[in-house]
C-alpha cells in the first residue's frame, strides 16, 4: 500500500504518489481526527463532539457516516463492493485509521525526535524537522485549537529547542538562533525558550540583541502577567552583563539585523600629539563602576584647549566597544544665535537610529522616550559636542546600561555631576612638551632650530591646540632668521588690539587669529568675515560665492586658503567654522558694516531649491512660486543630482530661513516653505517642515499675507496627517479653509477641500469626505485644472473603495488615470492603478488585480517614488494571499513594509502588518499573526486610523482568520492632494 498522509502544514494526501483530492473541509476534518489518535479507534460520540459539540444535528451519525463511505472510496479506489475496509475499519462503535505510522508525518517526526537511528540525534532532528510544513492542518480551521494539533505545536517547539542546542555545540551558532529565534516567537511568554536565545546571541558576540531580547520579554512579562522574569532568564542575563564587564574593549560584531547603526564620529584630527594620560583616563572613565550603572563622562575645558580633538580620538581608539553604532551631534552650545535645541538633537539621533521622520514625536518628553527605549539593549557611544549647559544634555542621556556618553563642554557641567553620576575630566592646556611637539609636526624643523623663538611662540598661544595649528600655518614660510622678529611683532600687537574674550585670560585667542587674518588677501578676507554671516553648518563654493557675490573660482580659492591657515574646517567639499572663529568672524563683520547675511544667499538657496524641485517633480511645478534667477552661480541639477543637493543643504535651509524671519526678511522663508513642502514630506523630514513652516507662517502673517498663510496652513495639515495627528490637521486645513473663502482664492480653497476630505477619509467619515472631494472636483473641472481634477477624482475613488461601491470607484479612478496620462502625470497615474487593483481584488478578478499593481510597481520605480512602490507590493502581496500564495505574499509584503517604515508611512506600516498577519494565520502560525495584528492595532490606535484599528480588532477577536476576499482590499492611504 504506497498511500502517504500529511498533516504538518496542509493536509495533504497521496496514492502511488498521485495527489488525491480529499473533499470538502469537513470531510478532510474526518480523516485529520483519525489520524490524531494515533491508530487508535475514534467512537462516533468523539467525532460527533469534535464537529458540534454539546448541539449536534439530528442528522450528525448519518453526516459522518457519509464522510467515512467517501474517504473509503478515495483512499481504497480498488477495494470491492462491501469487502472489509482496511485503511478505515468500524471498530467498537466507531471507525480506526489503519496506515503505518511511517507513512504518516507526524508519526515519523514522533519516530525521529524520540528514537534517533544510530543514536545520531542532530541528524534525526534535522530530518524530522524537514517534515514541518507550517502549522498542523493549516488548512482546517475546525481543528486548528484541538488540544492534540496544540499539543503538536509543543513537541515542534520542543525538538526546535534540542536542535538549536544540537547546532550551538556544534559551532553552527547562526543556526542555533534560527531554531532559537522560531521556538520564542512561537511563545513570547516561555522563559526557558527567551533564555536559550539570549545565551545563543551573547555566544554569538550579538550582545546588544541579547540585552534587547531579555528587555523585551521583562516588559512583555510584566504587561501580560504582572510577574518579573524567573530565574531561568535572570541568569541568562546575569550571564551577559558579566561577560560584557570582563571584556569591555572587545572587538564586538555587528548590530542586529536590521537595525539601523549609525557611524557619525567626525575625522579623526590629523596630526594629534599628545595627551596619553587624558585618553587612558577617559578609558577608565568610561569603564562601568558598577554592573547597572549609564556611563556619562564630561571632558570640560577652556575653548581651544582640544576638547573636540580628544574625545574624538577617544572614540575612534574605542570604536570597537560599540558594535550598535556612534552617534555625534555638535550641540553648538556657544553660538548665541543657533545652539541646538534638545528637541532637534532627539529628533537628529531618531533618525540616525532608524526610526522614520514621521515617527518622531512632535513632543519633546515624547522623543526622549523614544529615544531611551530604542537605545535599551544597545551599546552605542554618544558624542555630545559643545553643550552648554545640563538642560541641552540630561533629554540625550539613554536610560539603560550598555551605551557610553562623552560631553564635551567648556562648562564643567556640576548638575551632571551631581544627579547623573557623571564622571569628570578637566581638560588642561598642552604639556609644553606636547605643544612644542605639536608645533614641529605642523610647521618643521625650524622649531629646533630656533629654540627660543618657539618657546615663546608656544607661550604666545597658551599652549592651547587651535591656536597653535594657527599660528604653525602663519610662519610655515619664514625664514628662521625672522622669527624672533615675528614673535616680536606679535607681541606688540597684542597691546593694541581689541581682544576677542573668552571669560579666560588664558584662552584670549584673538591676538592669534587677528595676526592670521591681517595677512589675507582682501578676497579671502572678506570671505572670513561673510562666513561668520552664515547661520548653517557649512558651506560649498557655490553658497561661498553667493556669499561674495563673486565667481565660483575665486571663491573656491579663498575657501582653500583660508583651510589652509586653518581658518576654516574643511570636510569634502564643504567648509565650515570653529564656533570661536565664527564669532570672530561675525565681529570683524559687524566692524565693517556687514551686519547681516546678503540678500544674494537668500536667492541662492531658494532658487536652487525651486530647481531641485522641478527636477523631482516636474507635474507640479504649477503649483510651486515661480522664483528669480540669482545673478550668481547656481549649481546644474540633474536626476542624480537633485535630490542630493536638497539633502547636503536641508540644515541650512532650514536656518537660513529661521534666521531671516527672525532678521526682517519675512519673504524668504514664506518662498522656502511653499517650494519645499512635497520634498520634506516625501523624505520624512518632518521636524524640519514643522520648524520651517512655522517660522514661515509667522512672517507670512508679519507681511499680512493672507494667501501665504492659507497655504503654509494646508502645509502643516499636509504634515501632520502624515504623522497621524487627524485633529491637529483638520483644525489647520479648516482655518486655511477659512483664509481661502476670505481671500476668494479658489486654487487654496480646492488644496484645503482636497486635504480635509482626505482626513476625514482617515478618520472613517465618508461621506462627509466624498462631499468635499465632490466640490474638489467640479471647482476643478470649472478653472479647467485638470492636475486637480485628477487628483481628486483618484481620491474619492478610495473613499468609495471604502464603501464597497465599486462600480463608482472604478469609474473615478478610471477617468483619474486618463487625466493622468494626458497631463504626463505618472505618479498620479499609478497610484490610481493601485486602487484600481484593490477594485478589481475585491470583485475577484485576480489577474487584473494583478496587473494593475505591477503596471503601477513599474511606473513608480521609473519616478523614484519609494511610498508608492510600497503601496504597490502591498497590493501585489495582497492578490498573493487570495490566489493561496502565502511564501510569495510574504516577500512582497515584507518588502512594502521595509519601504513604509524608510519613507516614515506609518499608516502603511499598520496596513501591511495586517496583512502578514493574515498570511500568518493562513499558514498556521496564529502566534506570528496575533503579533503582526498587535503590532497593527498599536500603530493604528496610535495615529487614529480605525479602518486598520477595526481589521485588527477583528482579526484579534478570531483564533481563526476566515479565507475568502482580503479584508484589507479596500485600504490603500497615499492621498496626491497637497
Amino acid at each position: 500500500m504506497t498511500l502517504r498522509i500529511q498533516v504538518l502544514g496542509p493536509m495533504r494526501a497521496w496514492l502511488h504518489d498521485e495527489p488525491l483530492p480529499l473533499g470538502p473541509p469537513a470531510q478532510r476534518a474526518v480523516l485529520g481526527l483519525l489520524v490524531l489518535a494515533g491508530g487508535q479507534p475514534v467512537s462516533m460520540a468523539g467525532l460527533i463532539d469534535a464537529f458540534w459539540g454539546d448541539q449536534p444535528p439530528a442528522s450528525a451519525v448519518n453526516v459522518i457516516q457519509t464522510h467515512v463511505k467517501r474517504l473509503r472510496r478515495l483512499l481504497e479506489p480498488g477495494r470491492a463492493p462491501h469487502a472489509r475496509s482496511e485503511v478505515l475499519p468500524h471498530l467498537g462503535g466507531g471507525y480506526r485509521l489503519g496506515v503505518p505510522e511511517e507513512q504518516i508525518d507526524i508519526m515519523r517526526f514522533r519516530r525521529l525526535v524520540h528514537h534517533a537511528p544510530d543514536g545520531d540525534e542532530l541528524a534525526a532532528l534535522t530530518e524530522a524537522l524537514t517534515l514541518w510544513q507550517g502549522r498542523p492542518f493549516a488548512d482546517l480551521p475546525l481543528l486548528a485549537e484541538h488540544p492534540r494539533v496544540l499539543s503538536i505545536l509543543a513537541e515542534h517547539r520542543a525538538a526546535l529547542g534540542r536542535y538549536g542546542a544540537a547546532m550551538l555545540a556544534a559551532g553552527a551558532v547562526d543556526r542555533a538562533i534560527s531554531a532559537f529565534e522560531e521556538v520564542a516567537a512561537a511563545d513570547p511568554l516561555d522563559e526557558v525558550g527567551q533564555a536559550r536565545l539570549v545565551r545563543a546571541y551573547a555566544a554569538a558576540g550579538r550582545r546588544a540583541q541579547a540585552f534587547h531580547t531579555y528587555h523585551a520579554v521583562r516588559r512583555h512579562l510584566a504587561d501580560e502577567l504582572g510577574v518579573d522574569p524567573g530565574p531561568e532568564l535572570t541568569a541568562a542575563h546575569l550571564e551577559v552583563l558579566d561577560e560584557d564587564s570582563r571584556a569591555p574593549a572587545a572587538t564586538g560584531p555587528p548590530a542586529a539585523s536590521g537595525r539601523t547603526v549609525p557611524a557619525e564620529l567626525p575625522a579623526d584630527v590629523p596630526g594629534f600629539t599628545g595627551r596619553a594620560y587624558e585618553l587612558d583616563e577617559l578609558d577608565e572613565l568610561t569603564t562601568a563602576p558598577e554592573p547597572d550603572t549609564v556611563v556619562i563622562a564630561v571632558v570640560s575645558g577652556t575653548a581651544g584647549v582640544g576638547k573636540t580633538a580628544l574625545a574624538t580620538r577617544w572614540a575612534h581608539r574605542t570604536r570597537a566597544r560599540f558594535p550598535d553604532g556612534l552617534l555625534y551631534i555638535d550641540l553648538r552650545g556657544y553660538d548665541p544665535e543657533q545652539p541646538v535645541s534638545p528637541g532637534a538633537a532627539l529628533a537628529r539621533f531618531l533618525r540616525s537610529l532608524g526610526l522614520p521622520g514621521e515617527q518622531v514625536p512632535g513632543d519633546v518628553e515624547e522623543r526622549a522616550a523614544r529615544y531611551r527605549s530604542l537605545l535599551d539593549g544597545r551599546r552605542v557611544l554618544i558624542l555630545l559636542d559643545n553643550a552648554a549647559s545640563v538642560d541641552q544634555v540630561r533629554p540625550l542621556l539613554p536610560g539603560s546600561v550598555g551605551s557610553v556618553v562623552v560631553v564635551t563642554s567648556r562648562d564643567s557641567l556640576p548638575g551632571l555631576v551631581v544627579r547623573h553620576g557623571a564622571r569628570r575630566l578637566d581638560l588642561d592646556v598642552l604639556r609644553r612638551e606636547d605643544a612644542l611637539v605639536l608645533l614641529r609636526r605642523l610647521a618643521g624643523d625650524w622649531v629646533t632650530a630656533q629654540a627660543t623663538a618657539a618657546e615663546a611662540l608656544v607661550a604666545q598661544c597658551a599652549r592651547l591646540p587651535l591656536a597653535l595649528r594657527i599660528a604653525a600655518e602663519l610662519v610655515h614660510g619664514k625664514t628662521p632668521a625672522t622669527l624672533a622678529d615675528v614673535v616680536g611683532e606679535l607681541a606688540d600687537h597684542r597691546s593694541r588690539l581689541d581682544l576677542l574674550s573668552t571669560g579666560d585670560p588664558h584662552s584670549d585667542m584673538g591676538i592669534v587669529f587677528s595676526w592670521s587674518y591681517r595677512d589675507l588677501p582682501p578676497d579671502a578676507a572678506r570671505m572670513f568675515r561673510l562666513l561668520g554671516l552664515h547661520p548653517g553648518v557649512d558651506v560649498d563654493d557655490f553658497a561661498a560665492s553667493a556669499l561674495i557675490g563673486g565667481d565660483q573660482v575665486g571663491a573656491r580659492d579663498s575657501l582653500a586658503l583660508l583651510a589652509g591657515r586653518h581658518l576654516v574646517q574643511r570636510s569634502g567639499e564643504r567648509y565650515g567654522l570653529h564656533d570661536l572663529l565664527r564669532a570672530y568672524a561675525k565681529e570683524l563683520a559687524a566692524r565693517d558694516g556687514e551686519a547681516d547675511l546678503p540678500r544674494r544667499v537668500l536667492e541662492f538657496y531658494l532658487h536652487t531649491a525651486a530647481a531641485a524641485m522641478d527636477v523631482l517633480y516636474p507635474v507640479e511645478r504649477g503649483r510651486r512660486p515661480r522664483v528669480p534667477h540669482p545673478a550668481i552661480a547656481v549649481p546644474s541639477l540633474r536626476d542624480g543630482t537633485a535630490l542630493a543637493w536638497l539633502d547636503a543643504e536641508r540644515a541650512n535651509l532650514v536656518a537660513t530661513a529661521v534666521h531671516a524671519a527672525e532678521h526682517g526678511q519675512a519673504w524668504y522663508p514664506v518662498q522656502l516653505a511653499l517650494v519645499l513642502l512635497r520634498y520634506l514630506e516625501n523624505g520624512g523630514h518632518y521636524a524640519d517642515a514643522v520648524t520651517l513652516h512655522e517660522h514661515a507662517l509667522r512672517a507670512a502673517e508679519s507681511l499680512a499675507d493672507r494667501r501665504s498663510a492659507a497655504q503654509l496652513r494646508i502645509n502643516l495639515g499636509v504634515v501632520a496627517v502624515q504623522q497621524g495627528r487627524y485633529a491637529e490637521a483638520s483644525a489647520e486645513l479648516q482655518r486655511a479653509l477659512e483664509l481661502a473663502y476670505d481671500v476668494g482664492d479658489a486654487f487654496v480653497r480646492v488644496r484645503a477641500l482636497g486635504n480635509l476630505g482626505h482626513v476625514y477619509q482617515w478618520q472613517g467619515r465618508y461621506s462627509e469626505a466624498a462631499r468635499m472631494l465632490t466640490e474638489v472636483i467640479d471647482l476643478a473641472r470649472q478653472t479647467g485644472d485638470r492636475g486637480t481634477e485628477a487628483r481628486g477624482l483618484g481620491n474619492l475613488g478610495q473613499v468609495r473603495l471604502r464603501q464597497d461601491r465599486y462600480a463608482d470607484a472604478a469609474e473615478d479612478l478610471r477617468a483619474s488615470i486618463t487625466i493622468c496620462r494626458d497631463i504626463g502625470d505618472a505618479v498620479g497615474a499609478a497610484y490610481a492603478l493601485v486602487y484600481l487593483g484593490h477594485v478589481e481584488s475585491a470583485l475577484g478578478r485576480y489577474d487584473a488585480a494583478g496587473e494593475h499593481h505591477e503596471h503601477a510597481l513599474a511606473l513608480f520605480r521609473g519616478a523614484t517614488e519609494p511610498a508608492g512602490e510600497a503601496y504597490a507590493l502591498d497590493g501585489l502581496g495582497g492578490v498573493d494571499l487570495l490566489r493561496g500564495e502565502h511564501e510569495r505574499a510574504v516577500d512582497r509584503l515584507s518588502a512594502a513594509l521595509a519601504l513604509f517604515r524608510q519613507v516614515g508611512d506609518r499608516a502603511g506600516e499598520a496596513r501591511v502588518a495586517n496583512s502578514l498577519g493574515q498570511v500568518a494565520a493562513a499558514m498556521g502560525r496564529p502566534a506570528e499573526a496575533r503579533a503582526h495584528h498587535t503590532s497593527a492595532l498599536r500603530l493604528a490606535e496610535e495615529i487614529g486610523n480605525r479602518y486598520e484599528q477595526s481589521r485588527a480588532r477583528a482579526a484579534l477577536a478570531s483564533p481563526v482568520e476566515v479565507e475568502g476576499r482580503l479584508a484589507s482590499a479596500t485600504s490603500t492611504g497615499k492621498t496626491t492632494t497637497r
